[in-house]
C-alpha cells in the first residue's frame, strides 16, 4: 500500500469534525497523517484540532486560511501542498467512516488513475442523535433506504467494477469530492484545483476532466471506501453557473493545467 496523507475538509462544525476524526481514528489502516483544510473556522475547531493531536497515533496538521467566502479549492490546494506522502485520501468532515474506508482507498489504488467513491446519506433525526452522543458508529440498520447500495461493504468485486460503473459518455466525470483519491504527482502536473473556482460547485468535476485530459483516468471504488454524510442545510448554489462554465471550457478546451492552482503553495 502507498504512504498515505489523509486531507479532511471542514468550516466551522466542530462537532461534526469531532465525529469524523473520532471514526478516523477507528480505522483498521491508519495513514501516515491527517491534514485538516479549514476554510476559516473559529477558534473552537482549532482547539478541537488540538485536542485531538495530543492522543492521534499519526500527527495531524492544521492548514488555515481566513474566512472570505466559501474558498473550498483554494484550501485543498494548500493541504494539497502541506502534505509529505505519496497519496492523498481527501474527504469533507462532516462524514463519519466505515472502518476499512482508509484500507479500502490504499488497496484499490493504482499508477496512472485517480478514484472516486459514493456516501451513504444519513437523516437528519440520527445525525442529531450522533452529534449529542459523539459515538462515531452507524448501523446499516438504522439508516433509510435512499442510497442502499453505497452501503454495501463487498471488497471482492472492487476491481471487477472499478472502470464499468459511471465511465461512459458524461458520467465519466462524475466524482464526489467528498470521497476522492490521487497521487500527489498527478495533482502537481494539472497544478491542483482551479482557484477560479468560488462558492459551491464543480471544482471537483473540473479538477476530474483535467486529469483525464492528462492521461490520468478515474476508477470507481464501488461497495467500498463506504462513509456515511451529516445531514446539513445545502449552501448557497449561486455561483453554480459560473462554475458550470469553467468546468465546460476545461472540457470543451481539453485543459489539462491550471494557472491558478497548486503551485502558489509549493
Amino acid at each position: 500500500m502507498p504512504t498515505c496523507s489523509f486531507l479532511i475538509s471542514t468550516y466551522n462544525w466542530p462537532g461534526a469534525l469531532a465525529l469524523c476524526l473520532a471514526s478516523v481514528m477507528k480505522q483498521s489502516v491508519m495513514p501516515d497523517e491527517i491534514i485538516i483544510c479549514d476554510d476559516g473556522s473559529k477558534d473552537e475547531t482549532r482547539q478541537l484540532i488540538k485536542q485531538f493531536s495530543l492522543t492521534s497515533a499519526v500527527p495531524i496538521i492544521h492548514v488555515w486560511q481566513p474566512d472570505e467566502g466559501f474558498q473550498l479549492a483554494r484550501v485543498r490546494n494548500m493541504g494539497f501542498a502541506a502534505s509529505r506522502f505519496e497519496y492523498i485520501v481527501q474527504v469533507d468532515g462532516d462524514l463519519i467512516f466505515h472502518k476499512d474506508f482508509l484500507k479500502d482507498h490504499l488497496a484499490f489504488s493504482k499508477p496512472g488513475f485517480f478514484t472516486t467513491g459514493s456516501r451513504v446519506l444519513i437523516s437528519q433525526q440520527l445525525t442529531e442523535k450522533m452529534l449529542e452522543t459523539q459515538i462515531p458508529i452507524v448501523h446499516n440498520f438504522s439508516l433509510q433506504n435512499s442510497n442502499f447500495f453505497n452501503r454495501i461493504h463487498l471488497p471482492f468485486l472492487h476491481n471487477a467494477i472499478a472502470r464499468k460503473y459511471k465511465t461512459k459518455g458524461k458520467s465519466k466525470y462524475y466524482v464526489k469530492g467528498c470521497n476522492m483519491a490521487f497521487w500527489k504527482t498527478d495533482l502537481i502536473n494539472v497544478n491542483g484545483y482551479n482557484e477560479d473556482f468560488t462558492g459551491w460547485g464543480r471544482e471537483d468535476s473540473e479538477l476530474a476532466i483535467r486529469l483525464i485530459n492528462n492521461n490520468v483516468n478515474k476508477r470507481f471504488l464501488k461497495f467500498g471506501g463506504i462513509c456515511y454524510h451529516l445531514n446539513h442545510n445545502l449552501s448557497s448554489r449561486e455561483m453554480e453557473p459560473i462554475n458550470v462554465a469553467m468546468m465546460e471550457r476545461s472540457e470543451r478546451e481539453k485543459i489539462k493545467r491550471t494557472e491558478n492552482g497548486l503551485d502558489k503553495f509549493l
